[in-house]
């Protein structure tokens, strides 16, 4: 009777953990789309401030930076890096979320997922603050457009040039070959309670970000703003973490930012 029992209990925890992964994941891709649309309302914004000379939504085009400025800017940043690294994490997300549960099922701690979620976007916004420093910086020498981008040609080489030589260093394939194997980063990371998962969160967002900070100072190049470059790159980063040859495609597009960069840099 047991292994009856047994038998029939399998299933059952299988499709549980089928149940609680499709609720996971629908909350991520809510999470996602609502970053998207807070973006979307933004670049929104922004345009109706260059076609008609009134204050946008979010995105103030004054070099006079107040605290309030700040304060929305590192917002826009915090909600853009929301919607370009989140569906990236999933797995990792879905991998931790598979061990709690099993340490649930043998009456050891468990922790909502939410709180590793959690201490991954502290590390994007610690990541948005730099950024946003970083671009008020910018704007008070005249460094951005009204669009947001380099108007200097040295300094989107220097940022293509940096960021084409950083896909091919330790550091960077240390960081991606962690975020390609979830399973192992959350094996040889675990730390048990509340404390642990938010740690644990912190020190993903850290890899993440030891992946893909370059990319991003790529947005002063081609437009903090524009989605479709937003959206270009936020696939760049998909494909390298989670595909097959994904290590491969960052190479070869590391390549290419240094041949623009270096093209940049001589012609512009």
């Amino acid at each position: 009777m047991p292994a009856v029992n047994n038998a029939s209990a399998k299933p059952r925890a299988a499709a549980l953990n089928r149940r609680a992964h499709g609720v996971i994941l629908l909350a991520l891709l809510a999470m996602t789309a609502i970053a998207w649309l807070y973006l979307l309302t933004v670049s929104r914004g922004m345009s109706d401030t260059r076609m008609d000379g009134m204050p946008g939504m979010a995105m103030p085009m004054t070099v006079v930076w107040t605290p309030a400025t700040f304060a929305l800017t590192f917002a826009m940043w915090w909600v853009m890096m929301v919607g370009m690294m989140v569906p990236s994490a999933a797995p990792m997300i879905l991998t931790f979320a598979t061990l709690n549960r099993s340490k649930r099922a043998r009456g050891q701690n468990f922790v909502p997922v939410s709180v590793f979620v959690f201490g991954y976007l502290i590390t994007w916004g610690a990541f948005s603050v730099a950024a946003t420093v970083a671009q008020s910086a910018l704007s008070s020498m005249a460094l951005l457009s009204p669009l947001l981008t380099a108007t200097s040609p040295i300094l989107g080489a220097v940022l293509l040039i940096a960021a084409g030589l950083y896909q091919f260093t330790p550091l960077k394939q240390a960081c991606l070959r962690n975020c390609r194997s979830p399973f192992a980063f959350v094996l040889n990371h675990w730390r048990d309670g509340w404390g642990g998962a938010l740690r644990m969160g912190l020190e993903h967002g850290l890899i993440c970000l030891g992946c893909c900070w370059a990319l991003m100072a790529l947005l002063f190049v081609v437009g903090v703003m524009d989605l479709l470059w937003v959206a270009g790159i936020a696939v760049f980063v998909f494909v390298g973490k989670l595909l097959p040859g994904g290590i491969w495609i960052g190479r070869a597009g590391g390549g290419v930012m240094l041949a623009l960069g270096v093209f940049l840099l001589t012609h512009g």
